[in-house]
């Protein structure tokens, strides 16, 4: 169970420090698949900045608690 905590930390740690990259307008990334019309983002955006700082947050403290416990 660590490990699966473990790996769950690293992969919102991630993906919340490139959603708030994309949010705060650092990174910019074009649309690879698409099922509908989809367009890049543009500019900042502040929900996805926010999405990205609490999935970082939240990856760090499971991490974090997951690498604490003996």
């Amino acid at each position: 169970m660590k490990y699966l905590a473990v790996a769950i930390g690293v992969v919102a740690m991630l993906l919340g420090g490139l959603w708030f990259l994309q949010g705060t307008g650092l990174v910019t990334i074009a649309p690879i698949l698409c099922v509908a019309e989809c367009e890049a983002l543009e500019g900042p955006s502040l929900p996805w900045a926010i999405a990205g700082l609490l999935a970082l947050l939240f990856g760090a403290a499971l991490l974090w608690r997951s690498l604490r416990r003996r």
